[in-house]
């Protein structure tokens, strides 16, 4: 019976860890947070049940002040740079499908540029949080919108074990 105790809990660790059988656990987070020094959460992502419903898509970070340099997360290349109603937006395709955004920062990279991780991509404008100056980031894997927090913390959730 203790074999079977051990075998099972081996098993629901590695699920809950990695979130499916036999799936490899993440890796520590390769990427470097936007703004320096790390930042606040001032709100964190809430995506929608339907891509039609509101929700936050992103996180907010700050507060900083306006014209705060926004570094690269990680290697990638833009794939805009401009204006989106009225916020200036900057995207980066990081490869295996992970995009980022953004907003409001200003930039003079064009669209096709290559960035490197940790390099200054542009600077921060007031107008995004009504009460601070603060960066909203968004990553997208495919059509998806995923959490930024997980590339750049370790998001998986604590796990206590029996001592015997």
């Amino acid at each position: 019976m203790t074999v079977f105790k051990l075998t099972l809990t081996t098993l629901l660790v590695s699920t809950v860890v990695t979130g499916s059988a036999g799936a490899a656990a993440p890796a520590e987070p390769q990427w470097s947070w936007p703004l320096s020094p790390k930042p606040s959460v001032l709100r964190t992502f809430d995506p929608p049940e339907k891509p039609w419903l509101s929700g936050h898509r992103g996180v907010d970070l700050g507060p900083t002040h306006d014209g705060a340099p926004v570094t690269a997360p990680s290697d990638g290349v833009v794939t805009f740079s401009g204006v989106v109603v009225d916020r200036p937006v900057l995207a980066i395709e990081q490869g295996s499908g992970l995009k980022s955004s953004f907003e409001p920062v200003t930039s003079e990279l064009k669209t096709g540029d290559a960035v490197r991780k940790g390099q200054v991509i542009g600077t921060l404008e007031p107008g995004h949080c009504s009460s601070a100056t603060c960066l909203h980031w968004g990553v997208r894997r495919g059509e998806d919108y995923v959490n930024p927090l997980g590339f750049v913390s370790d998001m998986r959730p604590s796990i206590l074990l029996p001592l015997h």
